[in-house]
This record gives structure tokens, sequence and C-alpha cells, in this order.
């Protein structure tokens, strides 16, 4: 028997009870010094019992591995509750971020003008996804650039991380960004389709302790000419608007395409979350206001952009393990690289 789908999804009023119970206690409980062992972030999401969902508000607390109670110290154990509102607790496993695996021809392969869902990379990294096409965010009161072809905008990018597209702060404003990835076999200058623009930095520990960390977006552009590029996303078409943060809610249906797994089709269960996130090399970053989905993703697949099963952007995908997959706001994106994802907010 399918869970009860209705449960799944949180009201308004739900979501802000929760969400002031958990600004409440985010900070204390995941302070880096008290965090319990197996605990690696919090979000808001729904209460589920005996394998089913109630419908009802709940703390979700974000743990590597479920255990049972009698394997975990009594000092490690989440608590019924936090300032008198339930919890409940959510394997995501480990998070990572810029892992690759072994991708199918169809979107490891070069390809002209590139699509999102296709390999991509900078020339110092393995692969992971294009997004989709931006432009910039033109002041209000602006034309925007028309949408089929009749006037170019002045500045056109290919949208994915910073992981990706920026080697995790590492690289220089002009490097080289190929199609596809290197790991596909891209190369320099041969599979060069750009260069990159921006990138919002990630702070990480050991650099800066964890509990410093402000982290919202893993994001970057790469400038390309514009006939290299294509706003639409192979397997889903093209993108009829974005959603701001207040309207993407816990149990809402979500889809992308990516380099690794392709199409899939997942379940938001966590926002608002607050999660830590390993980036390889001991570097971890704690990232906040994040979307935590079912598993959707896996290594390569970082870039694609997350969009509700009628094509409206809400997310971008960055990093996830074999049970979760964890996406930025698109609204955060958005306004930190001040691109335009589509001209309309649904």
């Amino acid at each position: 028997m399918k869970p009860d789908e209705k449960k799944m999804v949180l009201s308004t009023t739900d979501t802000a009870n929760a969400q002031k119970a958990y600004n409440a206690v985010v900070g204390d409980f995941l302070d880096p010094q008290k965090q319990l062992a197996n605990v690696v972030g919090m979000g808001i999401g729904v209460k589920w019992t005996k394998g089913e969902p109630t419908g009802k508000p709940a703390l979700v607390v974000l743990v590597t591995q479920k255990l049972a109670k009698s394997e975990l110290s009594p000092s490690n154990l989440v608590p019924n509750k936090l300032q008198e509102f339930q919890t409940d607790v959510l394997d995501i496993g480990y998070p990572l971020a810029g892992q690759t695996e072994t991708g199918t021809q169809t979107l490891a392969s070069r390809v002209r003008p590139a699509k999102g869902g296709y390999s991509v990379g900078h020339k110092g990294i393995t692969a992971g996804t294009i997004a989709t096409c931006v432009y910039e965010i033109l002041p209000e009161g602006s034309v925007s650039p028309p949408r089929h072809g009749i006037g170019i905008p002045s500045n056109y990018y290919l949208l994915s991380n910073n992981h990706v597209l920026a080697n995790s702060n590492a690289a220089s404003l002009g490097d080289s960004i190929l199609q596809p990835g290197p790991y596909d076999g891209g190369a320099d200058p041969a599979d060069r389709i750009g260069a990159l623009s921006r990138f919002i930095p990630i702070t990480f520990e050991p650099t800066m302790p964890r509990r410093d960390h402000n982290n919202l977006v893993d994001a970057a552009i790469a400038q390309v000419a514009f006939h290299e590029g294509d706003r639409e996303i192979y397997w889903i078409g093209n993108v009829r608007g974005w959603r701001q943060k207040r309207d993407v809610t816990v149990g809402m249906p979500v889809k992308k395409t990516g380099r690794t797994t392709h199409f899939t089709v997942g379940r938001i269960t966590a926002i608002n979350a607050t999660v830590d996130v390993g980036y390889g090399g001991g570097k971890v970053a704690r990232f906040k206001d994040q979307i935590i989905t079912t598993p959707m993703s896996a290594g390569g697949d970082s870039g694609s952009l997350v969009t509700t099963l009628d094509n409206i952007a809400v997310g971008l995908l960055f990093a996830g393990s074999s049970t979760a997959t964890i996406a930025n706001q698109i609204e955060n994106v958005r306004s930190l690289l001040r691109v335009e994802v589509a001209e309309q907010i649904l």
C-alpha cells in the first residue's frame, strides 16, 4: 500500500510553526561541540510513524544512518521533542559533493548547442551537469530578452555548481569550461564551450569552523556564445518559471535530468535544512536553507536543475548520497549570481 500522499505535504501554517521552533533550536543542536554522533543536519518536514506519514510537522534530524536505540548511547539519542516540538529522524547517508560516476554515452557526450542535463566541467575537475542556460537579471523596467531567438541577450551563461565550474573555489575567472567534462573526454581547447564568469565562494572547514559557515549555494556560471547554449533541458524541455522558496513545500514532487542518472523523479522530504556536506580531502561545508529530496541522483549529476513536474525551477542539485539528494533554493542561486533562470515567478 502506498503512503497517503496528502499526509506527506505540510500546510503553510504548520510550516510556519515548525520554522519558529527550528529557528529556536538549530544553532544549539548543530553546535559542532555538542553535535550528536551520526547527526549531519536538521530541517523541517513531516512526522512519519511506522512507515506512514502523519501529516503533522516535525523538526527532522538528518543522520548518516538510522540506528536502533539499543545501538546508540543515551547521550546520542535524538530527543522526541525539541522546544516542545516533535522530532523525526531522516537517513540521508554521508552527503558528498564533487564525486563522479561513470555516465552513459547519451549525456556524457559532446553536443552543440549544449542543453541542460549534459556533461560539463572546469578543465581541472572530472564532470558535472549543466543546469540550463541563463542570462543577466535585467534592471526593473527593462525589456526582457525575447524567448524564441528574436534578439540575443547581451550575456549568456551555462549554470552549474561551483565545484563543477570553479573547481571548489580553486579556479580563476576566465578559465576554460569544457563540454563534455574532462572525465567524459573533454579536452582543452577542442571542447572549450566557454569561460568561468562568476562563482559564489564556498566556506570550508578546517579553514573556518562550521559554526561560522553561512553557505547558501554551490553555484557558478560560465559565459558562452549564444549559439553554443540552449535553454532546453534534455527530456524535460524549457523551464516555464521559477518558484520563490516560501512556495517550495515539503511533499512536493520534483524531477531532474543529470549526466549520470538521466531523468529521475523524487519528492521533497525537508526544507530549510542545515546540512554538513563533504567535499573530499577532509573539507566539509555547512549549508543552510537547503532542500532535501528522496534519492534521485548520483555522482556527476551535480549541477542539475530541479523542477516541479510542470517545469517550474525550484532548486540546483549539488550533493547527495544513496538515500537522499540535496539542492540549493533556486531563489538564492538566482539572487546571488544575479542571473535569470526564467522570466516568471510561478
